[in-house]
């Protein structure tokens, strides 16, 4: 992913499939390229970098 698409989810709070290392997460801020998010799991929040994070949707 890239920073800009980061924003517009941030922004307009767009429901999103977003996962980290085949894990589902939610976005919670973005600074530079480096993006803090949450597992949905529960099992804690992690600063990764952005481009470490994908969009899974039906054309993926």
């Amino acid at each position: 992913m890239d920073a800009k698409r980061i924003r517009e989810i941030l922004k307009n709070k767009e429901k999103c499939d977003i996962y980290y290392n085949d894990n589902p997460v939610w976005l919670q801020e973005v600074n530079d390229n480096v993006a803090t998010v949450g597992f949905i799991d529960g099992s804690g929040d992690k600063d990764v970098y952005i481009e470490d994070l994908y969009e899974k949707n039906l054309y993926n």
